[in-house]
């Protein structure tokens, strides 16, 4: 800022006409900033949208019916799986976990909140997907539902989508 403070040192510049150079200066700075709105979210890419679109469904219908054969292809075999409550797992935890459920006879389901799926390009890797989703379950004999968000980081690999990330939050 072209030494102001010499200048009202000096007494060559008045302390009523300082506020005036730091408003309009501020103000031209941020013209230079992107509008901090928040936007409605459009796709960038709707071919993109569609076709992770339809992956959360490939990985949630074998989630849903317990397909452990289909749901483990679906992920890279360096899978990192963040959770806010559970913490760190990888691939093997995540295929164990649902024979686990499965083993169970859980009636545990997944469904994708609509109108919160997000989609964004990952420049010569693949997606990200960011949504919410809610499971339930029943306990006690009544309907136990709880609505959670995730980021999945799919990866094209061999003209496939697999996902090498996930991270689940807002338990």
């Amino acid at each position: 800022m072209f030494n102001i403070l010499t200048m009202i040192k000096s007494n060559k510049i008045s302390l009523f006409i300082l506020p005036a150079i730091v408003f309009l200066f501020a103000c031209s700075a941020s013209k230079n900033n992107k509008d901090d709105t928040a936007k409605p979210y459009s796709p960038v890419s709707p071919e993109l949208y569609a076709t992770i679109a339809h992956m959360d469904s490939v990985l949630f219908n074998a989630f849903n019916s317990r397909d452990t054969v289909k749901f483990k292809t679906l992920f890279t075999k360096d899978l990192e799986f963040y959770h806010d409550k559970g913490g760190l797992t990888d691939y093997t935890y995540t295929i164990e976990s649902l024979k686990r459920t499965a083993a169970g006879n859980s009636d545990l389901k997944r469904e994708l909140i609509p109108g919160s799926l997000e989609v964004y390009p990952i420049k010569d890797y693949g997606a990200v997907q960011v949504a919410s989703h809610r499971f339930c379950h029943t306990e006690n004999g009544k309907p136990d539902c709880g609505t959670f968000k995730f980021v999945h980081i799919w990866k094209k690999k061999d003209n496939e989508w697999v996902v090498s990330r996930v991270v689940s939050y807002d338990h």
